[in-house]
């Protein structure tokens, strides 16, 4: 765990941050959540780490720092900054095609109209290249959506990357790259498959499995010895439940802890949701990437590749209210870019969020949220275990507890 602090000494009022004890507990109280945890690191000391409600409330196991729990998306920034390993080796530029390494996406066409026998197809105007798949403008969709018959291609082929313990993510991408994109790369923001397409760019890369190159590049450097694809016998224990908000009130999720899909042995690592991990291994890698790619004496990436990733990547420094495709959402679409990796906070008036401009973030479908502050050197992990992730306004909550304790 990063080392703790009294905050006052750091610039915040011990006070105002237990304000986030009772918000939490409120949540637990009102039944909207099992169980949940917040931590707060600034200047890379950790000033707040406190937990509330139950880790399986079927078993009556609470919230503990050890507790391990399905981060889903928020498995892409740490796939990201691995593929920026490679990309600090030389081994890719940013503008390369996604072709050059995975041949399969040489000649996927681009959707225009209708479907079936009836659908109409254009050529890529502009091949795919890596910088779409790192900021989620590579045409590429989840195959949820249903706006188009990209979507229900991908339902119909079972492009699945959340089925984890059948067939390859090597299997899955090439079949994905047999349907029709979404968009034309790059003229469009839509979150999708984009980093599970970069995952086996990097097992390609890597020469061996994404397990092991996320191993390799990041779990062992920084510690994060809790951080992986499956969930150990030795972990269970440890490994939180997840709920589904049904009409307002709780519901077990039936991915249960024993007979979970995390738990059996994964042979499809998906690069775009397919971790677990814990508080304190959560918050090794975010404050790496606060401190611009070193932690202690470890360093993962160069300042330059950090800062680089943390710059809004979407052309004409475009807001994703002006490239995306609108989702419903906790997290506004207004004054928020994408970099390499993560959400960037290009205004926070525009935003209506109490942050600061460049503020890297994202979240997972169970809730869970992070985000790093360069500019006022805070870093917050949030973790439970609720899907759908935008069912309250956590996220936007916690972010106003967290600034209204600062004192400096």
């Amino acid at each position: 765990m990063i080392e703790h602090t009294n905050p006052e000494a750091v610039g915040l009022s011990s006070d105002r941050l237990q304000r986030i004890t009772p918000w939490m507990s409120r949540y637990v109280e009102d039944g909207k959540l099992a169980g949940c945890l917040t931590a707060v690191t600034r200047r890379g000391k950790l000033v707040y780490l406190e937990h509330a409600g139950m880790a399986d409330s079927q078993i009556g196991r609470p919230v503990a720092e050890d507790t391990v729990f399905r981060i889903y998306s928020m498995t892409k920034p740490i796939v990201s900054a691995a593929a920026m390993t490679f990309f600090e080796e030389g081994l890719f530029q940013l503008d390369d095609p996604v072709a050059r390494f995975l041949p399969e996406f040489s000649d996927t066409p681009v959707w225009v109209a209708s479907e079936g026998s009836a659908m109409r197809t254009d050529p890529q105007t502009e091949p795919m290249k890596i910088w779409h798949l790192l900021t989620h403008t590579a045409g590429l969709v989840y195959g949820a959506r249903n706006d188009t018959p990209v979507g229900a291609m991908c339902r119909e082929k079972g492009i699945d990357f959340s089925n984890r313990n059948e067939g390859s993510l090597a299997d899955i991408v090439r079949r994905l790259a047999k349907i029709p994109l979404r968009w034309q790369p790059g003229t469009r923001w839509e979150y999708s498959v984009a980093t599970d397409v970069l995952g086996r760019l990097v097992e390609v890369l890597a020469d061996k499995p994404l397990d092991q190159a996320l191993q390799d590049r990041i779990f062992v450097p920084l510690g994060m010895s809790d951080t992986g694809f499956q969930v150990r016998p030795n972990q269970l224990p440890r490994f939180a439940a997840c709920y589904l908000n049904r009409d307002g009130a709780l519901e077990p999720d039936d991915d249960s802890n024993e007979t979970s899909s995390f738990a059996r042995p994964i042979t499809v690592f998906s690069g775009g949701g397919g971790l677990v991990s814990t508080v304190g291994d959560y918050l090794r890698f975010a404050e790496m990437i606060r401190a611009k790619g070193i932690l202690g004496d470890t360093r993962v990436l160069g300042r330059r590749t950090v800062e680089l990733m943390a710059m809004n990547q979407l052309p004409g420094n475009s807001d994703l209210a002006g490239m995306g495709t609108p989702v419903h959402s906790e997290t506004s679409y207004e004054g928020i870019g994408f970099g390499l990796g993560f959400s960037v906070v290009l205004d926070p008036a525009t935003a209506k969020a109490a942050c600061s401009t460049g503020e890297l973030a994202w979240g997972g479908a169970a809730s869970t949220a992070f985000w790093i502050d360069h500019a006022e050197d805070i870093t917050v992990v949030f973790l439970t275990q609720l899907r759908p992730s935008s069912s309250y306004p956590i996220r936007r909550e916690l972010r106003s507890l967290v600034y209204q304790a600062i004192i400096d």
